[in-house]
């Protein structure tokens, strides 16, 4: 049985971005395959995807995406050597007001122009179902919020907001083990368009599937030094 040493690190927008693209592709195509129902997308969407989208998702502004990789602490070949992502964590911000309003049903403390807090939606958190089990995602959300914290030196207020399936109890309970709270309900139709896949909606979304208020939204608010 292997054994593994795990790295977490922000991907970097540089020449090594097409690189790092194959492996994040890899990733992600197999979060959609063994994960479908946590995701607003779909494997057969996405595998269809030309290697360009996968560097201008990387590559955009407003997004930031952070990894966990495992290297094995022994081997016996060069190929056994080599690191493998097994997880992810996607940042979207900084945000306006506007963008992150949701109506007043949802419950949700809405952000002000006055008020002048940086405002983050956090999304597509997925560790390996083989690197489960120690810490990983919750390693990952800190190596997130770390960097939101420190990269730079105003706002001092932060807002961070994830929506997610109460039903998927083991990640509320993560997400509540690092200061996250209970903000507000919202719809599935709300929750994709605050992670970015306005496009994947159909025309009507008045039927009860992305109109029911069922999200949970949680929030926790950085402030940094």
């Amino acid at each position: 049985m292997l054994h593994y040493e795990y790295s977490f690190f922000r991907i970097a927008k540089d020449n090594t971005i097409a690189s790092s693209a194959q492996k994040y592709k890899q990733l992600r195509l197999h979060a959609l395959s063994v994960a479908p129902t946590s995701f607003s997308s779909t494997c057969e969407i996405e595998s269809a995807l030309p290697d360009t989208e996968w560097v201008n998702r990387l590559a955009a502004n407003g997004r930031e995406t952070f990894v966990c990789a495992a290297r094995p602490t022994e081997s016996h070949s060069s190929s056994e050597k080599q690191s493998i992502w097994v997880g992810q964590l996607t940042l979207r911000g900084p945000q306006s007001p506007q963008v992150f309003l949701l109506p007043a049903e949802s419950g949700q403390k809405n952000p002000t122009e006055e008020g002048g807090e940086e405002l983050w939606q956090m999304l597509s958190l997925f560790t390996r179902p083989d690197h489960r089990g120690q810490g990983l995602g919750k390693r990952l959300c800190q190596e997130a919020l770390n960097y939101l914290a420190s990269y730079k030196e105003s706002p001092r207020k932060v807002w961070v907001r994830l929506m997610v399936k109460p039903e998927n109890r083991a990640t509320v309970g993560l997400y509540r083990g690092l200061g996250f709270a209970e903000a507000g309900k919202c719809t599935l139709a709300e929750a994709m368009v605050a992670n970015g896949d306005r496009d994947l909606l159909p025309n009507d979304i008045s039927g009860e599937k992305y109109s029911s208020r069922t999200g949970l939204i949680m929030m926790l608010e950085v402030c940094r030094s």
